[in-house]
C-alpha cells in the first residue's frame, strides 16, 4: 500500500485522535522508511520508546523465542519472565525493598500509583495528590486530572476529585498546596510534555525532605525519562533522592506495550491480592522483550553512550542557537531528552526537519524535542545538526523584521 492508501483506509475507519503525517512501514537501528521507500533519521523513538532503537536483532530473537513458547497465561499463573524483570527492575532502581506490578501503559502506570497512594492513605484521611502544572501523567480521567495542563482536561468534566495543582521546581508552592487530606507529591523528573523542563538538583531533594516531614509519599513519574533517557536508568537518579515508587513504560518494552510500578518498601506490600489487577500486564511475552531491552543498555553501555552523545548533541545545538540567537531562546534537557526552546512556534521548524528526512516533535508551543534512540552515533547526530543548521537558516531568512533577542542558551 502507499500513504494515500494508507490514509484513505485510516480517514474511513479510525477515529480521528491523531494527525500522522507520513505512513512509516519499516525501521531499523535510528532509521524508518515511509511506503514510498523514503528514509528518515528517527530523532522521535515512537516518544521515547525505542530506546535500543528499533528492530534491534536480541529484542527481536528474545520476542520470536518467547512467542513460540508462552504468549500469555494471565497472572493467576506463574510466569518465570515476570519475577526475573521485577528482580532486574527492583535492584536497578536503588529501592531499598522495591517490588514490581506490571500494566500495560504509562497512564495505566500512574493510575496504578494513583491507587496505590490512596491506599495507603485510606486510613488517614488522606487521599490528595498533589500534581506538577505543566506535567503530564496520562489520558484516562485520573490521569488526564492529574496532568496539569488545561487543554488536555477541557470537555471532560466533572473530572474526579483529589488533585491540587503547583508549580514545578517551586518548593513553597507544593508546601501551600499540601494540606491534611494529602497523601502524595506526584512529580517528573524531567517535564517532558510540558516543554522538556528538568527538575532543579536542590528542588528534587528539598522535596524529598518536605514530603517526609509532612508525613507523604513522593511519587515519580519516570513514563518518559526511564530506562536510560537521561542517561541514568531512571531520571530520580540524576538527583540526591529517592522516591516512595514510580511508574514506567515507554522505552521498557522498546515498543512492546508494558508498563510497571516500583514501589519502595514503604509501599510494597500496601497493594494485596483483589486491590488491583490487569489482565495482561506483564506476560510472559512482555517481559522478555523488557528483559532484553535491560540487556542491551547493559551489554551496549548505552547509559554512557548517552552522556557522551548527549553532550555532544547539545554542543551542536548551542552553536545553532547562538547563531540564531534573535528566536532561539535555550537547550536543555537530560541525557538524550533535549529540547531546543524557541520564541517562536516550534511546528514550522519541525515541519521542515521532515522535508529533508529528520523526525522531530514539536511540543508545549514552542519547544522543539529531540529524542534520538541511546545507542545513536556521533555520525547521525552530526546528520541531525547539518539538516537542523539548514532548516533554521531558511526559517531565519522567511523571519525578516524580528526584533533582536539576547541569546539564553544553555543547559540545564
Amino acid at each position: 500500500m502507499n500513504t494515500k492508501e494508507i490514509a484513505d483506509l485510516q480517514k474511513n475507519y479510525l477515529i480521528p485522535t491523531y494527525a500522522p503525517a507520513v505512513a512509516l512501514v519499516e525501521g531499523s537501528g535510528t532509521s524508518v522508511w515511509d511506503a514510498e521507500g523514503n528514509e528518515y533519521l528517527d530523532f522521535v523513538s515512537g516518544i521515547a520508546v525505542t530506546n535500543i532503537g528499533h528492530c534491534h536483532p536480541k529484542m527481536v530473537r528474545a520476542v520470536q523465542d518467547q512467542v513460540e513458547k508462552l504468549v500469555h497465561v494471565s497472572n493467576l499463573f506463574y510466569n518465570e519472565q515476570q519475577p526475573r524483570l521485577a528482580k532486574a527492575l527492583s535492584e536497578l532502581s536503588g529501592l531499598p525493598g522495591a517490588k514490581c506490578f506490571f500494566c500495560n501503559s504509562g497512564a495505566e502506570a500512574n493510575e496504578g500509583l494513583i491507587k496505590l497512594a490512596r491506599l495507603w492513605g485510606s486510613d488517614k484521611g488522606k487521599y490528595e495528590i498533589v500534581t506538577m502544572r505543566q506535567s503530564f501523567h496520562g489520558r484516562t480521567l485520573a490521569t488526564l486530572t492529574a496532568t496539569g495542563q488545561d487543554k488536555v482536561q477541557k470537555g471532560f468534566g466533572p473530572l474526579p476529585e483529589g488533585f491540587v495543582y503547583a508549580t514545578f521546581n517551586n518548593l513553597q508552592s507544593i508546601d501551600d498546596a499540601i494540606s491534611s487530606k494529602t497523601a502524595a507529591v506526584l512529580v517528573e523528573a524531567l517535564q517532558g510534555e510540558g516543554g522538556v523542563i528538568p527538575a532543579e538538583p536542590e528542588f528534587f531533594s528539598s522535596l524529598r525532605k518536605l514530603c517526609d516531614e509532612k508525613g507523604i509519599l513522593l511519587l515519580c513519574d519516570e513514563v518518559q525519562c526511564g530506562m536510560g533517557r537521561t542517561g541514568k536508568w531512571f531520571g530520580f537518579q540524576n538527583y540526591d533522592a529517592q522516591p516512595d515508587a514510580f511508574s514506567l513504560a515507554k522505552g521498557l518494552g522498546n515498543g512492546f506495550p508494558i508498563g510497571a510500578i516500583v514501589a519502595g518498601q514503604k509501599l510494597a506490600d500496601i497493594f494485596q491480592v483483589g486491590h488491583h489487577a490487569t489482565t495482561f500486564g506483564g506476560t510472559p511475552l512482555a517481559c522478555a522483550a523488557a528483559l532484553s531491552v535491560i540487556e542491551v543498555i547493559e551489554e551496549e553501555d548505552l547509559l554512557a553512550n548517552t552522556m557522551m552523545m548527549g553532550a555532544y548533541f547539545v554542543e551542536g545545538l548551542c552553536d545553532i542557537a547562538l547563531k540564531h540567537k534573535q528566536w532561539i531562546a535555550q537547550v536543555r534537557g537530560l541525557g538524550l531528552l533535549l529540547g531546543l526552546v524557541l520564541d517562536v512556534p516550534a511546528l514550522p521548524l519541525q515541519k521542515k526537519l521532515l522535508g529533508k528526512g529528520m523526525l522531530s516533535l514539536a511540543t508545549a508551543g514552542n519547544v522543539l524535542r529531540l529524542l534520538p534512540p541511546l545507542n545513536v552515533s556521533q555520525e547521525e547526530i552530526d546528520q541531525a545538526l547539518k539538516w537542523m543548521g539548514e532548516a533554521c537558516d531558511e526559517l531565519h531568512a522567511e523571519m525578516a523584521g524580528l526584533s533582536p533577542n539576547p541569546c539564553r542558551c544553555g543547559i540545564r
